[in-house]
């Protein structure tokens, strides 16, 4: 019941806040100017992030977790900071490390497990932020990601399931064309609310199955993510010099509408997300095996494709 309460809350604040969101973006120029890594042709708002903070609150609150306020909403402020006026990187790596600490304080297990929350929170919070570079993405493939991690219970479930809700009322504005954006306050906030769940799930505890598994659960935006960091490896360019050369940027390039490079991408997350779920069922040495095939199929793929080609920079 916590659950349903928490995906209808998050769904109907996402509707009601978004557009309010919105109009105050619009009316203090809080917006994402065309340039030369961005697509659009006009000013979009920011502050969508916002939106979908306050409107998963209330599955943080239903899950007994209040402290998983204190990460995320240093990483909301963060990104605000940063979509206000860009910070320096050192700033951010500053904070950015507060916030993978607390995130790992506040969640329960043992050593280990809190360890793997401040890399996941690390990785994954500049992960959804370079995912963020495209209408929908990001907000489409984290509602199948919450939504994966929801279905392995525990206190990770309303929290999933909030968030899921709240991308889901936030896609019917932010959908291509985009009508206002995540912005960096919110995919820090998104990446760092996921990257938090795997500790809170129900058996997280008890078996590494659900650990191995995390890969494939995040695996959109930790693959995007490897694919750039190779690229730039590969061409000699600086790993923070950004680049419109991400995956779905050479969909786009290849002939698919926006839409349908984001759509490919929320089906690839669709499908990792179930090869997650069944492996965090079976045992730890085979999911953990799954997980490795997968990644050696995805990097196939991705070689083959020339999506690695160092040229695309």
């Amino acid at each position: 019941m916590d659950g349903l309460v928490a995906v209808v809350a998050g769904i109907l604040g996402a509707l009601v806040l978004t557009p309010m969101a919105r109009a105050a973006a619009l009316r203090f120029g809080i917006v994402d100017r065309p340039g030369d890594l961005k697509t659009q042709r006009v000013p979009v708002a920011y502050l969508g992030g916002v939106a979908v903070f306050l409107a998963a609150l209330p599955g943080v609150l239903l899950a007994g977790e209040p402290l998983v306020l204190v990460p995320t909403g240093i990483a909301l402020a963060l990104g605000l900071a940063d979509d206000l006026r860009p910070l320096p990187v050192s700033a951010r790596v500053v904070v950015e490390l507060a916030i993978a600490v607390a995130g790992a304080l506040v969640v329960p297990g043992p050593l280990l497990a809190q360890i793997a929350t401040a890399v996941l929170v690390l990785g994954l919070l500049n992960a959804v932020n370079l995912l963020d570079g495209q209408d929908g993405l990001a907000a489409g493939a984290g509602i199948v990601i919450a939504a994966g991690l929801a279905v392995l219970g525990g206190a990770a479930t309303p929290i999933a399931l909030g968030l899921a809700g709240a991308l889901a009322g936030f896609l019917v504005f932010n959908r291509p064309p985009a009508r206002i954006y995540l912005g960096d306050a919110g995919a820090y906030f998104v990446g760092t609310t996921i990257a938090l769940l795997p500790a809170l799930t129900r058996d997280a505890g008890t078996t590494w199955s659900i650990w191995w598994a995390v890969p494939l659960l995040v695996g959109l935006p930790v693959a995007d993510t490897a694919i750039a960091i190779v690229r730039r490896l590969r061409s000699h360019r600086p790993l923070l010099q950004g680049d419109r050369s991400h995956v779905y940027d050479q969909l786009v390039d290849r002939g698919l509408s926006v839409g349908g490079s984001t759509l490919v991408g929320i089906g690839v997350q669709v499908v990792l997300t179930g090869l997650g779920l069944a492996a965090s069922q079976a045992p730890p040495a085979v999911a953990f095996g799954v997980t490795v095939a997968t990644a050696l199929v995805l990097a196939g793929i991705a070689a083959r494709a020339g999506l690695l080609d160092a040229t695309r920079v």
